[in-house]
């Protein structure tokens, strides 16, 4: 097994308030890893802290084998790193397809030229060609959520974090979107995704972890971790017998 990305006792405060507490995790080169956790339990946290959008207060992050710990969000994107966000925010003016040259320019670190059959790739993978000259502002929900989707996929990402970018959407869109990450994990990307929506996790998903107070709770096979009574009693709000 590759080990692709590396969280070693990482940490994140604020004043008395952890949110993530001496977390210690590997990914796998190729692995489809689910995050689940009722709400505080630091997930988005922890998504900042792989991206750079925040500090660890303790702790070391390895991508790729590089300690990147203290490397800004830019270079972290150029290494192939890609996110969404939970409320996608486009470039309402632009054009989906200029959406997407901005994500490979500026995230992935292409020219303009080299981007251009990139970006008409990701178009045909996330659904998007026949939107490629409409202006993101005149999108559905579902289309804006494939935007954000495919802006990370831009940059062309070894790794690709996905943060509830399913919430909002009917049980057709879900599925629908979950048959497109589903053809993106197949083409070798490895994946993290927080969601809760846990029966979408679970048909992508290799591997499950729950986090609990900025702590990883359980994981393991997604089923087995959903059946285990500390989990119900924490994300499900069922009581141990």
């Amino acid at each position: 097994m590759t080990v692709l990305l590396e969280l070693d006792g990482v940490s994140k405060s604020y004043g008395a308030l952890k949110a993530v507490d001496a977390v210690s995790l590997a990914v796998a080169d190729g692995e489809a890893l689910a995050v689940i956790g009722p709400n505080g339990a630091g997930k988005t946290t922890l998504f900042n802290l792989i991206t750079g959008d925040a500090a660890p207060s303790k702790g070391r992050i390895v991508f790729g084998g590089a300690d990147m710990t203290a490397m800004a969000p830019h270079a972290r994107s150029r290494l192939g790193i890609g996110r969404s966000y939970q409320i996608p925010h486009p470039f309402a003016n632009m054009s989906v397809f200029e959406n997407l040259l901005v994500g490979a320019i500026y995230g992935g670190g292409r020219s303009e030229r080299d981007s251009y059959p990139r970006c008409c790739d990701v178009l045909r993978v996330t659904g998007l060609y026949d939107k490629a000259n409409v202006p993101a502002r005149t999108l559905t929900l579902l289309q804006r959520k494939r935007l954000e989707l495919a802006r990370a996929l831009a940059i062309q990402p070894k790794l690709l974090l996905l943060d509830e970018i399913a919430g909002g959407l009917t049980e057709f869109e879900c599925g629908e979107l979950v048959k497109t990450i589903k053809t993106i994990h197949a083409n070798g990307t490895t994946i993290v995704w927080i969601e809760h929506i846990v029966h979408a996790l679970v048909s992508v998903a290799n591997r499950l972890i729950v986090m609990n107070f900025g702590q990883v709770l359980a994981q393991g096979d997604p089923r087995e971790v959903m059946a285990d009574a500390r989990v119900r009693e924490v994300y499900m709000g069922m009581p141990v017998s």
